[in-house]
């Protein structure tokens, strides 16, 4: 599928945030871990609007016709959508704001939690094979790499089969701001630790908030895993965290 098709349909399933007034915004696409669009993400939206940027909360498992138990079963235990085939929805959801008159499509930025993070990590390190890689027929990492200026990844997903450990980004992309939590047992901190140390070897700026006393989603206060603990003073630290990064790119 082509990716004005796609970003349409991933479009029109997610929730945009805009500030007051005409624009053009920048943008912030936000993308949700593997149990789906849950409400806090939308804290995380309503930061980004307090910063100027217009937000999109991305919702990759409707257009898909996955529920949150097909989530559960299949996304999270890696059987299906893994995180490279989901970059596929970053770069459709590009393309859908060249159209859209509120949006500076010049100017976006990259957040993701768990899973999401691990496609935007993915999008990157696929680099010239995208199309092929997502199904997005003309998936462009040209346009990735020139269009996002920060991305901020949340206790990201990277352990096999994520690429980033293994592959880099290159030397081009955009600057890297980063959430490790210490007591996570869903993806640990080690690995991310991993991946984001082969990105400051590529030469690419990375900048990492570690909390060693947080667990997997430790700002959702409605997480199923019993693994989770919610920490409100980490999550009003993360979305003051998050503002200062979209402020800065």
């Amino acid at each position: 599928m082509d990716s004005a098709t796609w970003g349409a349909k991933v479009a029109d399933a997610s929730k945009v945030f805009k500030p007051s007034g005409p624009g053009p915004f920048p943008v912030a696409l936000i993308l949700h871990g593997c149990g789906g669009k849950t409400p806090f993400l939308e804290d995380y939206a309503k930061v980004a609007v307090q910063a100027g940027y217009a937000a999109i909360v991305v919702d990759s498992f409707k257009p898909r016709g996955m529920s949150s138990l097909d989530a559960k079963l299949l996304v999270c235990t890696g059987t299906v959508l893994q995180g490279l085939k989901r970059s596929g929805d970053i770069f459709a959801v590009m393309t859908w704001l060249e159209r859209q008159p509120w949006a500076d499509h010049n100017r976006l930025f990259l957040a993701g939690w768990s899973h999401g993070a691990w496609s935007i990590m993915d999008g990157y390190a696929i680099g010239v094979n995208a199309a092929r890689a997502t199904g997005v027929s003309d998936a462009d990492p040209l346009k990735l790499r020139a269009r996002v200026k920060g991305a901020l990844l949340v206790y990201p997903y990277s352990s096999y089969p994520s690429l980033t450990s293994s592959r880099g980004w290159g030397a081009q992309g955009p600057k890297v701001y980063s959430v490790v939590a210490g007591k996570d047992q869903v993806v640990g901190w080690k690995n991310p630790q991993k991946a984001l140390e082969r990105l400051r070897r590529d030469g690419l700026s990375v900048d990492t908030a570690f909390y060693p006393d947080a667990t997997h989603a430790f700002d959702d206060n409605r997480a199923n895993d019993p693994r989770a603990k919610y920490r409100p003073d980490l999550f009003a630290q993360t979305q003051n965290y998050f503002a200062k990064a979209l402020r800065a790119v």
